[in-house]
């Protein structure tokens, strides 16, 4: 039970980095928020691949 509650919180931060990370380069926070959730590691790489910073 424990170890799932661990993948959870990872996750849950990993779409938190994602989401400041998508401020920095004026995105939608919120937007990249909820991608994250479901993407993961995944919207990281696109986020940081494919929106250059403005």
């Amino acid at each position: 039970m424990i170890e799932n509650t661990q993948y959870f919180v990872g996750w849950g931060t990993l779409a938190l980095i994602n989401a400041g990370i998508a401020q920095g380069k004026n995105r939608s926070g919120l937007a990249w928020f909820f991608i994250s959730l479901f993407l993961g590691p995944v919207a990281t790489f696109i986020l940081v691949a494919f929106f250059p910073k403005i």
